[in-house]
């Protein structure tokens, strides 16, 4: 840390350039007055770093709660912390185009009045997503209400079906780690909650989404909204399975999506998610470098601030790419020496030009997780070590540490011992298989949420220091509830019927379901195809047609012939009003009566 320039200032002027206006009080409710935003409970954050956060955090928490409408360049305007990410607004001809409308539709409503009250009353003439993460689209009719009138939604291919799937198949747990990840549910203040790194916080209203109506397929594909000229960069399986950036050459402005913020990103999220490749992510930034980096005069992202002026630019999207690169080849050097992931990540260490950068830091992503999720990328969860092959799972391995140490009481004591020498680490180790062997313990509970908090408050990484604080919350007795809606109506109806029934399938309790089979067909007349369901040993399979099956075959024990809002309001509960039936209606009851229910709020360190 000694290496960082904290007298460099050079972020906090780019942060603060082209301020317009703050949105006051930067309070967000929903229409029943519950609030899903509060800017005001970080104004701690204007004094000076204290002794429970990390000093290179807190000055990265503080560039990430300057908040407001910023002038970009002539004519794009940014909306900055009224949500996790930022929401980009493009004057056209006779509107304005808006890029990525956050998380939740109040925030954004809030964003787009916000711009309007100093710009004008400009009607949104088109919207553009810039990947398939939801606090890049959940917002979106915040801009575009139902009864708007139709106007572009562009989107890069397959963003559809990425940012959908995100949020079914596992979209349960997801949705629960996110909280610790993210740490709304933290106290606000120097001890508590301080911001994730990437943005403060996420906003906890309202996720819709407007389908797109604009693929982008191509790097070089153009398209021109409202007057204005873009041109697009794909970049899949870079920050998101569907990703592009894209450029402004009349205003030689260049949009980076979530390709090159200011921290290191992750390679696989604390949340859950599909492991991202680094060396594909390496090679697109030395594309865009070589596309745009001779004429580019600013480039913003979809979080935190921009950077003005073609060579910064360029040492900017150069520092990401390197470090990318080398944190992609290093780990592949030393898994081909025999190390593994945890191995390579104590022992990986970033050049100084790359890692003093401030761009670079591990506010959000960190060397440690993100080398052992290349690892996982290219060698999967085994190590290669038989010992680590058939593991005892936690609570059964907790009861033996306990057993060998003496009891919980001993396990407790040597834990705490470790810790007062300054191993928080191992302390933790042993401290949780206290918590495990014995969840009732108050002393395990007690002392492990203590190494936790300690943890925490000196981690630069701001999802470990959320993590860590969260877990001492659940230790001291407070569960956390997930606010966040993922699976709301509009959400359902973005869905494939195939994701539908995958859906299903995801949840049908095995083991219940191993003596049950039974078929069904599906008409969908609005699809103009029929699915044909199966379920068998306790698996649900299925295969579609385009056309309804024929006269003299096997007939399915049930056959539902509907359009695809009736099957949403079937799966709703709502019964098969208005659907013509052949058949067991029976069937179906059987089916759902197989289904688990997800647990939305399920402990996270505690069995």
């Amino acid at each position: 840390m000694s290496d960082l320039d904290y007298a460099d200032r050079s972020d906090f002027d780019d942060a603060e350039r082209g301020f317009v206006a703050a949105l006051s009080p930067a309070v967000i409710r929903t229409e029943d007055g519950r609030v899903i935003w509060d800017g005001e409970a970080y104004g701690f954050l204007d004094e000076d770093c204290p002794p429970s956060a990390h000093p290179s955090l807190w000055r990265q928490s503080q560039l990430c709660a300057k908040q407001g409408l910023f002038e970009v360049t002539e004519g794009i305007y940014q909306v900055r912390n009224l949500d996790l990410s930022n929401m980009t607004l493009v004057e056209g001809d006779t509107g304005v185009i808006v890029i990525d409308p956050l998380i939740s539709a109040e925030t954004a409503a809030a964003s787009l009045a916000l711009y309007r009250e100093h710009r004008g009353d400009r009607p949104v003439t088109g919207l553009i997503y810039t990947h398939s993460h939801g606090d890049h689209f959940g917002g979106s009719r915040g801009v575009l209400p139902h009864g708007h009138a139709p106007v572009p939604v562009i989107a890069p291919a397959g963003f559809l079906e990425h940012a959908v799937a995100e949020n079914v198949y596992a979209g349960g747990a997801m949705t629960r780690r996110a909280v610790y990840m993210y740490g709304a549910e933290l106290e606000k203040g120097p001890a508590g909650h301080i911001s994730a790194g990437l943005g403060i916080t996420t906003s906890k209203g309202t996720i819709t989404l407007v389908p797109p109506t604009v693929d982008i397929t191509r790097t070089g594909q153009e398209e021109t909204v409202d007057g204005v000229r873009i041109v697009f960069q794909m970049t899949p399986d870079t920050e998101a399975p569907s990703e592009m950036n894209f450029y402004f050459p009349d205003r030689r402005a260049l949009c980076m999506a979530e390709n090159a913020t200011h921290n290191m990103h992750n390679i696989l999220t604390l949340r859950g998610a599909v492991v991202r490749d680094t060396r594909i992510w390496a090679h697109y930034l030395n594309e865009t470098i070589a596309l745009f980096g001779d004429e580019v005069e600013v480039a913003f992202a979809s979080h935190h601030w921009p950077t003005w002026g073609r060579e910064r630019i360029v040492e900017h999207l150069a520092g990401q790419r390197d470090m990318w690169a080398y944190l992609h080849d290093q780990t592949l050097r030393m898994t081909n020496q025999g190390l593994t992931g945890p191995e390579i990540a104590e022992r990986m260490e970033l050049p100084p030009a790359v890692a003093n950068r401030w761009a670079n830091r591990g506010y959000y992503g960190s060397v440690s997780h993100n080398v052992k999720a290349i690892y996982q990328r290219y060698m999967g969860w085994f190590d290669g070590n038989p010992a680590h092959l058939w593991e005892h799972p936690p609570v059964e391995q907790a009861r033996r540490f306990a057993a060998d140490y003496g009891g919980v009481p001993a396990l407790v004591a040597k834990g705490q011992e470790y810790a007062a020498a300054g191993d928080l680490r191992f302390a933790a180790t042993l401290l949780g298989h206290a918590v495990f062997a014995a969840p009732d313990d108050t002393a395990a509970r007690q002392a492990l949420a203590g190494v936790y908090e300690t943890l925490g408050h000196g981690a630069e990484n701001g999802p470990w220091r959320n993590f860590y604080l969260m877990g001492a919350q659940e230790l001291r007795g407070s569960i956390a509830h997930t606010a966040l809606e993922t699976t709301n109506p509009e959400m359902a109806m973005a869905l494939t019927v195939d994701m539908l029934i995958d859906s299903l399938a995801i949840r049908i309790d095995g083991p219940r379901a191993w003596d049950e089979k039974l078929t069904m067909t599906w008409n969908l007349t609005d699809e103009g195809r029929t699915w044909h369901l199966l379920l068998s040993n306790g698996a649900l399979t299925y295969r579609s047609t385009d056309t309804a099956p024929t006269a003299g075959g096997p007939a399915a024990d049930l056959t539902l012939t509907l359009t695809k809002p009736q099957l949403l309001g079937i799966l709703a509960g709502r019964g098969l009003d208005g659907v013509h039936v052949d058949g067991d209606p029976q069937v179906l009851a059987t089916l759902v009566g197989l289904l688990d229910t997800p647990d939305p709020d399920f402990p996270i360190v505690t069995p």
